[in-house]
């Protein structure tokens, strides 16, 4: 009896079989469309999470690209310490130990490198199990960027504590050192 309106409608001509099948889905859609689901919270919670989601994407861009640039800068540096580290001399004899990551490592220098190493104008840089003595500005930027790699880096607080030490109340000053006495 519901269909006797549509029946005599496609008979009469006035409405043709798409016609009708077009009315049918547009209520079903209708009937769909009016019933409450829930899917305007599910909605809200879908767009939400997009929401997040690109928010997180975002970050993890600009941290893909801070390290990009952070990975040419050490590039950089890399190329740069390898071309201006110091040779280190093939017959050296005096032993340098200095501690990276809580290892002891050790250099074969001589006296002059020395000197310069504890005067601050060399410093120690240790890249993929290979040490490089380069200048100490060099080697201060080298602990900027990457702190792991700097072996060994003069500061001036380093040198101040160990006069104070000295300068105070020292118990071996009344005694010399003798000149022919090797450590």
């Amino acid at each position: 009896m519901a269909n006797a309106l549509q029946d005599q409608l496609l008979k009469a001509g006035l409405a043709s079989k798409q016609k009708v099948r077009d009315v049918k889905t547009q209520k079903r859609r209708n009937r769909k469309a009016k019933v409450d689901d829930g899917s305007a919270e599910l909605k809200a919670q879908i767009a939400q999470q997009k929401a997040a989601q690109a928010e997180k994407d975002k970050a993890l861009n600009e941290e893909r690209f801070a390290k990009a640039s952070e990975k040419g800068l050490v590039r950089g540096l890399i190329t740069e310490f390898t071309r201006r580290a110091v040779a280190i001399p093939t017959d050296a004899e005096v032993k340098f130990n200095f501690t990276l990551d809580s290892k002891i490592h050790s250099l074969y220098i001589d006296e002059a490198i020395q000197k310069q190493l504890l005067n601050g104008t060399l410093g120690i840089v240790r890249h993929e199990d290979k040490s490089y003595l380069v200048p100490h500005k060099l080697a201060e930027r080298v602990n900027l960027l990457v702190p792991e790699w700097c072996g060994y880096l003069w500061q001036a607080e380093d040198n101040s504590a160990t006069e104070q030490v000295s300068d105070e109340e020292d118990p071996y000053a009344g005694y010399e050192i003798p000149d022919d006495l090797m450590w």
